[in-house]
């Protein structure tokens, strides 16, 4: 009897994605402790050695590193002497003082997201976009074409013939993405969304994992709570608090129970999570709901005695937003400022135009009046324009 076949659900992983395109661009740095998070004063420079002659670029130490910043991202060797994302800095350069330190180019790594989800595209377009560095891939159908010669075989194993085959096609997209960027990625396999992020993060860096769902119980359920997309770290430090640490003993616990302690929606909803349930369909295409950039300083700013700077940074970011608009051809009619002070409050402030715009001039000027309304007594740390209400612009519109 001809077994059904499964949904096959990619998710996509670049690994360790802002450092690898830096690594293209220092070759001489791979195999070492890398942290990206710096300014432009970090940037590499050209030293000739007094004895040889020879002309080699000279990197920044963390060890060396002052001010407030943040890590990006990191290499996996850096990772290994305990330095992560989202980490400080100076926190960090405590336990990895030797590890280099690169300034961040989003530039770059939005190019090369370009690049990989373009190559990804050629093999299998139903792809959802999930940020810079991953995507979802639904694969169910290219799986059911190249199964389709035996369809009428009597006495097969469809479903395992069809795991099978999604090896391959991963195994085909992986080397697009490496013979296109020349940078390396994990993938998931899984009947849905959920299981096949998981499964991409448990054999990294270069993995390739399938978790069906017979693989729930010896894959999924020994890992912490925390590996499941949607349990945050409050959601984490509840369930340890009431005995609850991996999948494994969430999925054990009863539903009512998890009802009582959760609320209906968020505690039926772990209990569908931990089981490996997940009916979310891939969504290929989804109108954003706005554009921003941000910036966070290396050391905080003040509104008076650092006004040059600030007036510059907040006209360059203008600058990035209204060319993010016009690359994917969108106009909008909210335009919103954010700052955060140096005692870590943020504070928001937006107004609507009467028309939708694109233009840096349109949104430099209505984002100045949003900073008139923000009283600048504190010290800024963090400064971001946002443009919402988007549209299609015009051109898209006339062009389509």
């Amino acid at each position: 009897m001809r077994t059904a076949l499964p949904r096959v659900v990619a998710h996509l992983d670049m690994d360790a994605f802002y450092a690898s395109v830096e690594l293209l661009r220092y070759p001489e740095l791979r195999g070492l402790p890398v942290v990206i998070g710096g300014g432009a004063r970090h940037q590499p420079a050209w030293q000739t050695d007094a004895a040889t002659g020879e002309r080699r670029r000279r990197f920044a130490r963390l060890g060396d590193y002052s001010g407030r910043g943040v890590i990006t991202t990191a290499t996996y060797e850096a990772r290994a002497l305990g330095v992560n994302s989202a980490m400080g800095l100076m926190r960090a350069a405590q336990r990895a003082p030797d590890a280099v330190l690169l300034p961040v180019d989003f530039d770059a790594y939005r190019r090369y997201s370009r690049l990989f989800k373009a190559a990804v595209r050629e093999i299998a377009p139903q792809i959802e976009d999930h940020g810079i560095d991953e995507i979802f891939i639904d694969i169910t159908e290219i799986v059911a074409g190249r199964l389709s010669e035996a369809a009428d075989e009597p006495d097969r194993d469809a479903a395992a013939e069809a795991w099978w085959c999604a090896r391959e096609v991963a195994r085909e997209i992986k080397q697009a993405v490496r013979q296109t960027t020349g940078l390396s990625c994990s993938i998931g396999l899984a009947p849905n969304k959920l299981v096949a992020k998981i499964a991409s993060e448990l054999d990294k860096p270069d993995g390739l994992t399938v978790v069906t769902g017979h693989d729930i119980a010896t894959r999924i359920w020994p890992l912490p709570v925390r590996r499941v997309n949607g349990i945050g770290p409050k959601a984490a430090a509840k369930l340890a608090r009431l005995g609850i640490a991996t999948i494994g003993e969430l999925a054990a616990a009863e539903p009512a129970w998890l009802v009582q302690q959760f609320g209906a929606g968020y505690g039926g909803w772990l209990h569908t999570a931990a089981h490996g349930h997940d009916e979310r369909p891939v969504v290929t295409y989804s109108e954003p709901k706005s554009i921003s950039r941000e910036t966070t300083f290396e050391r905080d700013l003040h509104a008076v005695r650092d006004r040059a700077t600030l007036s510059r940074i907040f006209t360059e970011l203008c600058l990035q937003v209204a060319e993010d608009l016009r690359r994917k051809r969108y106009a909008g009619r909210t335009i919103g400022v954010k700052l955060r002070f140096d005692d870590f409050r943020t504070v928001t402030r937006d107004l609507t135009l009467p028309a939708p715009t694109d233009e840096a001039a349109t949104i430099r000027r209505a984002a100045g009046q949003c900073l008139k309304r923000v009283e600048l007594s504190r010290r800024i740390r963090l400064l971001g324009v946002r443009v919402g209400a988007l549209a299609r612009s015009p051109a898209e519109i006339d062009n389509p």
